[in-house]
Order: C-alpha cells, then structure tokens, then sequence
C-alpha cells in the first residue's frame, strides 16, 4: 500500500480520522443553555451572571410551573432549580426533568434546615445539592461535573450505533480509478452541511463512505447515528426517527429519545431511504428545510442541528416520477449524489480487499498470513466475476476461507 492513495482518506483508518484530517478546523461544540429556577430574582439574576461568566448559556424560570413548561419544549445541559418555591416545587422540577430526559442532571438549592429533604431528592435522581448562601466556585464545579456526565450518560446511548462503525469498519481500501474519484468528491463535500446522497448497489460500501465523510466534517467529534429504513417495519420507522412523547400511544409511558434526537450535532446516517413511507418523508423534508421536527405524540417543535447523508439502492428519479417517492425530498438530497462502484469494475482493488482481510483475520485467529499465491486465488473467488448479476462475496468469504484453510 504505498502508493500515493495509501496516505489519504480510503486508507486512514475510519476511527483516526478527526485526527488526522488536514485542512479542517475542529469547531468547539455548540453548548445547550443551563435553566434556571429560582424565584427570588436578584439572586437568579446573579448566579445566572456567574453562569454566564464561566461561558455557559443561561435560560431562567422564576417558578416552578414556568420550568415545567420549559423541560418539556426544548433540551437542556443540565437544570438548577430552587427546592422550596411557591406551587411547583424544585421536588416537581426534578421529577418532571427526569419524565422528559433521564440524562438531563438536576441540581438543587437549599435553604438551611431542608438538607434532609434535599438528601431525599437525591434519591429520586437529583445530581447533587448546594446549600445557600450560594458559593459560586463550588456551583461551577457541581455544574462541570453535572455537564460531564450527561455527555457521558449520552455517549453511552450512542455505543450501539457506533460501536459496529468505529471496530468493524476500519478503512475503506482501494487505488481504482473510481474510488480515487469518489474520494475526491467526499473530501470536497465533507467540510460543507450538504445533504449528500449515496448511490450504488447492496454492499459496495456505502455506510462506511457516510462514516468517512462524517469524520471529515467539522462535526468529527459529534454522534454518527445510522438508521436502516428497510429494516424497520413501516409502522415504527417514525417512533424509531422521530421519537415519541409520553402517552402517545398505549404503552408510552415515558418519553422515547429517537435517532435524529441522538443525532443532534452531528450526522444522521438514512441507509435505503427510498423505503421511507411517503408520511415520513414529508416530515424528513420539514427537518431538512426548517431544522425541527415534532415527536411522535407531541405538540412542541423541537430544533435539531443535524447533518444527513442517504443512501440507496433504487432510482429514486424513477420512483419520484412513480409518485412512489417524494420529488420535492428527492432534488433536496440529491444536490451531492455520489456513485460507489461495486467491486467487480475496481479491478486489482479486490486482491488489495483479499490482502487486507487476510492480514487482519491472520491477526484474529493468530495465524500466519497467506503467501502471495493463495491471497491472487483467494482475490479471484471473493471477486467474483464481471459477468452481470455476479456480485463480489467479499469479507465474508474471506473469513470463511480463512477459517477453512486452517483446518486444512
């Protein structure tokens, strides 16, 4: 590999890409606002000015019921809430924070003499307690500390869409003449918020391409969400996109966090997008034209910053004139269409492929690798043919006749 391609993005490997990519500056991550809740204004006024000093956005409610309000029409960091106000109490804050976002941490401000109650709050979720008169220093260390596990608690939410994409997906490896193509394009697109579109048939690769250009994208160090629409039934592909609120339907009993939620701030991955419902897709469009979106059940429009790239295998030009796909949705993802070319038109690249799946499940099983010989055999059956409808078997193969020649 040590042409000049080894050393640019199809041969870096996916998960060191916010490292290495060169001419991109990291932006810092936009930071959600802190809320507020006390009713005493001089003192909101002056803690929200000490919040506001350490760099952190502050949305304030001078009661409880005005919190609850806001908790459940957008987002927070994170909520400070007095304990004991008049009507809703920093008690009903807590609880009504936690049905709407069970990340989202809670601290409490007490007066001297209710720390036994705050200490019961606690056990209900609250993150911690700060006793009054306010020290400022310690509230801006509770809030860093509160902040940092709620990225935390969202992280992990987001180990399953990327955990398959960060280990499993390590490079994309080629030197044909189409993919150097395909990954100039991706380069150039990867640094715009550009709606791209990913053309090819079943298995070239497209998911790994939205990877790439998501880990060249300012948005490198944000959530990379994938969503199959073939996979899910028609059904439930809104609930699973969008989310649903609480009592949406029967058996919701708490509010339901979807993909383009998790996605928030970084990309949405939409593989098959031409199996999207036409219902959905309306509701696709309104997201990509106005950036919001409502759950499934709810009222409230919710703002979403969020990339998305689709991909398919079906002419959607053809389906839109079928009235079977939205035209108005398909000229606006189509503006940066990108073709990935199946293995079979990539000549030598599939021994290249046969080399490189070779090398890493000789590291699996700890085996020594094949010789030259048995890797151009091995290149030749998992290539498959360039007769029409003779699709590339590819690392699946691979691992089987790896697993095969050992025993033999």
């Amino acid at each position: 590999m040590g042409r000049a391609l080894a050393a640019s993005l199809l041969c870096t490997r996916v998960s060191c890409c916010s490292q290495k990519a060169i001419g991109f500056v990291v932006e810092t991550k936009e930071m959600e606002p802190l809320l507020l809740v006390e009713d005493k204004q001089e003192l909101r006024t002056m803690l929200k000015k000490a919040l506001e000093r350490a760099g952190y956005t502050v949305d304030e409610a001078p009661d409880g019921a005005a919190a609850i309000q806001k908790v459940r029409a957008r987002r927070y960091l994170l909520v400070i809430t007095d304990l004991k106000m008049p009507g809703a109490s920093g008690l009903d804050v807590l609880r009504e924070t936690k049905q709407a976002d069970a990340t989202v941490p809670v601290l409490l401000l007490t007066a001297y003499g209710s720390v036994e109650e705050a200490v019961a709050a606690m056990k209900e979720g609250a993150f911690d307690f700060l006793q009054k008169p306010v020290d400022l220093e310690h509230l801006k260390l509770l809030v860093k500390r509160a902040a940092q596990q709620q990225e935390l608690q969202r992280e992990n939410l987001l180990l399953r869409e990327e955990y398959s994409t960060r280990y499993g997906f390590p490079r994309i490896v080629g030197e044909h003449a189409s993919i150097r193509e395909v990954s100039q394009q991706i380069q150039k697109v990867a640094a715009t918020d550009s709606t791209c579109l990913l053309l090819g048939e079943s298995g070239t690769g497209k998911e790994l391409f939205a990877l790439a250009i998501h880990h060249l994208s300012p948005r490198r160090d944000q959530p990379f969400v994938a969503l199959n629409c073939a996979a899910i039934p028609e059904g439930l592909v809104e609930n699973e996109l969008f989310g649903h609120e609480r009592g949406a339907f029967t058996g919701a009993g708490a509010r339901k966090v979807g993909k383009m939620d998790l996605a928030h701030h970084g990309t949405l991955f939409l593989d098959e997008i031409g199996e999207l419902p036409l219902a959905i897709q309306a509701k696709l469009l309104r997201v990509l034209e106005e950036r919001r979106f409502e759950r499934v059940g709810g009222t409230q429009s919710i703002d979403v910053d969020v990339r998305i790239v689709v991909a398919t295998n079906r002419d959607l030009r053809k389906l839109a004139e079928e009235k079977l796909f939205r035209e108005d949705l398909y000229f606006r993802i189509s503006a940066v269409p990108m073709t990935i070319p199946p293995l079979r038109e990539r000549g030598n690249d599939v021994l290249l492929l046969a080399d490189h799946f070779l090398e890493r499940f000789s590291r699996e099983f700890g085996t020594a690798s094949r010789d030259a010989s048995g890797k151009f055999q091995l290149g030749r059956l998992a290539g498959g043919s360039n007769r029409p409808g003779c699709k590339p078997r590819g690392k699946g193969f691979t691992r089987k006749y790896h697993e095969r020649v050992q025993v033999e």
